[in-house]
């Protein structure tokens, strides 16, 4: 076989190994100074959110526009090496332009967001709520009542009452720092919506409307002390509502005046309300708190029962009745003696 001529110049091929040692080294120090080389300082702060399901490279390209990072490039380049480019979480983050490339993609791979958490127990209202989240300074409370009571807000979210009372599913949430009180409100009522719409055959077997069976499961939530009471509880509001006697709950007549406490004065079961079960009949023109789940099931699938009374023991329990003449001797027992509902 005969020796072809070499088509490279002796001296480019004594100088190509040169050269390819030279872009390599070229590469690593481009690697290791952007690694360790913030954007920017401490100044220049931004607020990312990932949605669910974004892009990686997406990301990148947006924190090198906003300079959080000096080359979407090298933040890939760097995700890829160390296994962190699928590993980005959902979520409000608050980064700096002094955080190395490494600190803002393991900030984003953590989960770790820039949020607070926010837990509405089953049975509050909207004014506990509010109460809650200006103590934990997360919201004023006047604010988020009047996000609350927003009619355009209302309209949006196809509520048909005065509030979104009864439409906020008792949770734990967590509150990113971009979030508003409307933000809140509707991630909260999608979660009522979401657990909810497996009991939508029942709700329309039950001859009620939504807000009604939201309204009596919020009077079962905050009646019951024991979770296996709830139905029993809500057989004795049915059972009072097919014969037409008023359902006197004494939760209803301190809505919107002051929590409910266990008990009620004179007074209160006297004041005018649209609420008041003691003052109105039938049901309340809306809830009186947020139900959770069994409540809301309670009320759609109650115990069978003939009960029209009961009345708290002093462990947190009820005494059920059928007669007044029972339900008396449970008064006198337990209320009267014992000075304590």
């Amino acid at each position: 076989m005969l020796n072809r001529p070499s088509l490279v110049h002796p001296r480019i091929r004594t100088l190509l190994p040169w050269l390819i040692r030279a872009c390599a080294l070229a590469m690593l120090l481009w690697y290791l100074v952007l690694l360790y080389l913030p954007a920017g300082t401490a100044l220049r702060v931004y607020a990312l959110t990932i949605p669910k399901g974004a892009s990686f490279n997406g990301i990148a390209a947006e924190l090198e526009q906003v300079g959080m990072i000096r080359s979407s490039l090298h933040f890939r380049l760097v995700a890829r090496l160390r296994g962190l480019d699928r590993s980005m979480q959902a979520g409000d983050y608050r980064l700096s332009a002094a955080m190395l490339p490494a600190e803002i993609l393991e900030k984003l791979a953590s989960g770790l967001t820039d949020s607070r958490k926010f837990a509405l127990p089953e049975g509050y209202s909207i004014y506990q709520a509010a109460e809650l989240l200006e103590r934990q300074g997360i919201f004023g409370r006047q604010e988020f009542l009047d996000a609350c009571a927003d009619p355009q807000l209302l309209k949006k979210l196809h509520i048909p009452t005065r509030s979104v009372e009864g439409f906020l599913f008792p949770g734990t949430y967590q509150v990113g720092f971009k979030m508003s009180e409307v933000d809140l409100i509707k991630e909260m009522v999608r979660e009522f919506r979401h657990r909810t719409e497996r009991l939508q055959p029942l709700v329309a077997a039950s001859g009620k409307s939504l807000v009604q069976v939201v309204t009596l499961a919020s009077m079962v939530e905050r009646e019951a002390m024991v979770a296996e009471e709830k139905p029993l509880i809500a057989s004795v509001f049915l059972n009072r509502l097919k014969v037409g006697m008023p359902l006197q709950s004494d939760p209803t007549a301190v809505y919107g005046v002051k929590v409910f406490g266990g008990g009620v004065t004179r007074e209160d079961l006297q004041r005018k309300s649209p609420y008041n079960t003691y003052q109105i009949k039938g049901i309340p023109p809306g809830p009186i708190g947020n139900p959770g789940f069994d409540a809301l099931v309670a009320v759609l699938e109650p115990a069978k029962t003939d009960y029209f009374y009961f009345v708290a023991r002093k462990d947190g329990t009820h005494q059920f009745s059928r007669t007044l003449a029972e339900h008396n001797q449970g008064v006198n027992r337990f209320l009267r003696r014992g000075k304590k509902r």
